[in-house]
């Protein structure tokens, strides 16, 4: 039996309702969600988490939220979250999880869009946020306040009396339960609109399930696993990896509500597997290379001799090449004495599901990880493909590509370059204002995907640009931005680096200094200032970058070059404006905001 039917066969039937039924009643005393890793942090059985949904439902229902109806949820990372999107789902309703950095433009578009008739606002920040649409918002017919005392609007509905007495689950809950079906509506997805106005992303029970079950077959990791939940429960990722992931293997969540406590949570906790953007990566991989340097001179040299072991298996795996015996031997052997207590100090010594994606990341930054043990594995897909329709695995991967299609899926490249899907993590559709669902598949099931991209004789998948963004120079040269910005990010003084040359003569960048990183390059380069704006304008700075962009521009074909550059200080984030949530390049509003610095590359 084939990967691909083992994974179908096991998905058949199943709804997250029937699994998480499944975990409270085979599992009860197992650990669902804790709540932060503080000595007072709470956990919740999977026992309790099923009991609390049950309550809420019944609030929910009584409240008149019904079967296909949409549900906004404006709250941080936190159980209750887990609670309201979990009881919305046995009622049939779409919960829809908003990204907090919305404005509020883009929140009344995606309350008029959804038509959703309740929203569940965590605290007075969501509601000063949200308190400019509300009245314009025919279709709402609750808003449900988490915190208690939030606002004064006698309408709102307290969180804790909408879910009453928690009490075990009725038969009018287990009905519920039993009325999922597979292939009905399970969430929508909000796309973070890099290239035009969001779209409402539908999934089904059966392309979450399918994707978290894809993942266990492909890298199998321990019996109830842990994982760490930090991304925003809007992103596709982390809705998978944080809520439907862990139904399907009764894993064990730790809420990381603040990014900023990232790592002590990583150290606390030691997941089996965890996914980070390339940003992440990038800062994990610049402090450990910053204690590497700390090191005195004769634990380097020890430690030095095992990342070169460890490098040369990973090209080799890399290349399908086959590792000798006596070099895998000495690998795992200062892997385990030398390179795991490296892991341990970030909390990734358990680590066997190492994934990267969203964007491209640098190479330097995978040979980096893959030196200490730690070869974090690229996949690539959309919200419209439940997340990673292409995995990198231990066994088949390629530097600098994005693997194989998962088991079920299928990947062709059209006439024109483009990568489309096929399988059973594509999408329903798109949903309507009207709340219907309009398919985005042609006739024989295939998805555009707007990515452009090839696929070698293994199968395996590279990415060469968005089809939306490849830059068209006046000699009508169509050049990869990505490949450009992946080279340029590469220098540890690079937080955001922006080619640009559409309709130009020649190709040149905007590069924005790491916020973390350039003052600690500063002080190690005896540089007199660490301040941002200071070192935008420093020339040790410009020195270095100019260097930065000669080795870029070593390995890019010369109509790709950069011919000019401007530092600016930065930082750039998704509340700024220059980034989406998803921590993706804003390129209009960066040409719009930058046109007079990019102008000046021009003369």
């Amino acid at each position: 039996m084939t990967t691909a039917e083992q994974v179908s066969r096991a998905v058949e039937g199943l709804t997250i309702p029937g699994l998480l039924r499944r975990n409270a009643r085979d599992f009860p005393d197992h650990p669902a969600l804790t709540s932060g890793i503080d000595a007072d942090a709470g956990t919740w059985s999977w026992s309790r988490l099923r009991t609390e949904v049950a309550a809420l439902t019944r609030g929910l229902a009584a409240l008149g939220l019904g079967r296909g109806d949409r549900m906004l949820i404006a709250m941080a990372k936190r159980p209750e979250h887990w609670v309201v999107d979990l009881a919305a789902i046995h009622i049939g309703a779409l919960p829809c999880t908003t990204y907090d950095t919305l404005s509020t433009e883009q929140i009344r578009f995606v309350a008029e869009h959804s038509e959703a008739s309740v929203l569940v606002l965590e605290g007075e920040e969501q509601l000063r946020r949200w308190r400019p649409v509300l009245a314009d918002l025919p279709h709402l017919r609750a808003v449900v306040t988490v915190d208690p005392g939030v606002g004064t609007d006698p309408s709102f509905v307290d969180y804790t009396d909408l879910r009453g007495e928690p009490g075990p689950p009725d038969a009018a809950f287990e009905r519920l339960a039993d009325q999922a079906d597979p292939d009905s509506p399970l969430t929508v997805v909000y796309t973070s609109g890099t290239t035009g106005e969001p779209k409402g992303v539908v999934l089904t029970h059966r392309n979450a399930i399918h994707e978290s079950l894809m993942q266990d077959h492909l890298v199998p990791v321990a019996e109830h696993p842990r994982s760490v939940a930090y991304l925003p429960l809007a992103h596709i990722a982390e809705r998978v990896l944080g809520i439907y992931m862990p139904i399907s293997n009764a894993g064990h969540v730790t809420i990381c509500e603040d990014q900023a406590q990232l790592l002590p949570t990583l150290a606390a906790v030691r997941p089996h597997g965890f996914f980070g953007v390339p940003r992440v990566w990038e800062k994990l991989s610049a402090g450990l290379s910053a204690k590497l340097a700390a090191l005195p001179a004769e634990q380097a040299a020890v430690i030095e001799h095992a990342r070169e072991i460890a490098l040369e298996v990973f090209r080799l795996r890399s290349a399908d090449q086959p590792v000798p015996d006596e070099l895998a031997a000495r690998h795992r052997a200062l892997d385990e004495q030398v390179l795991r207590p490296l892991r341990a100090a970030i909390g990734l010594d358990d680590c066997v599901r190492a994934f990267s994606g969203a964007a491209p990341i640098p190479t330097a930054v995978l040979e980096f990880l893959a030196g200490v043990g730690l070869p974090v594995y690229e996949v690539w897909g959309l919200s419209e493909t439940t997340g990673a329709a292409t995995v990198s695995t231990p066994e088949v991967f390629a530097l600098g590509a994005v693997g194989r299609p998962g088991p079920g899926v299928e990947v062709r490249v059209a006439d024109d370059g483009e990568l489309l899907v096929r399988g059973p993590v594509v999408f329903a559709g798109y949903l309507q204002r009207d709340g219907s669902i309009a398919a985005a598949t042609d006739a024989d099931g295939w998805l555009p995907t707007g990515d452009i991209g090839t696929v070698d004789e293994r199968g395996i998948v590279a990415i060469t640009d968005r089809k939306k963004e490849l830059i068209i120079t006046a000699g009508g040269k169509n050049i990869a931005p990505t490949k450009i910005e992946s080279l340029l990010r590469a220098h540890p003084l690079v937080g955001q680096a922006v080619a640009i040359g559409d309709q130009r003569r020649y190709v040149t960048a905007l590069l924005v200094l790491d916020e973390d990183a350039a003052p600690g390059w500063a002080k190690s380069h005896g540089v007199d200032t660490t301040d941002l704006d200071e070192l935008a304008e420093h020339p040790e700075v410009r020195a270095a970058l100019e260097e930065a962009v000669e080795q870029a521009n070593q390995q890019l074909a010369r109509v790709e070059q950069v011919k000019a550059f401007r530092v600016l200080a930065g930082p750039w984030t998704a509340e700024s404006g220059e980034l989406t949530p998803k921590l993706s390049l804003r390129r209009k509003v960066i040409a719009e905001r930058y046109a007079e610095t990019v102008e000046g590359m021009y003369p």
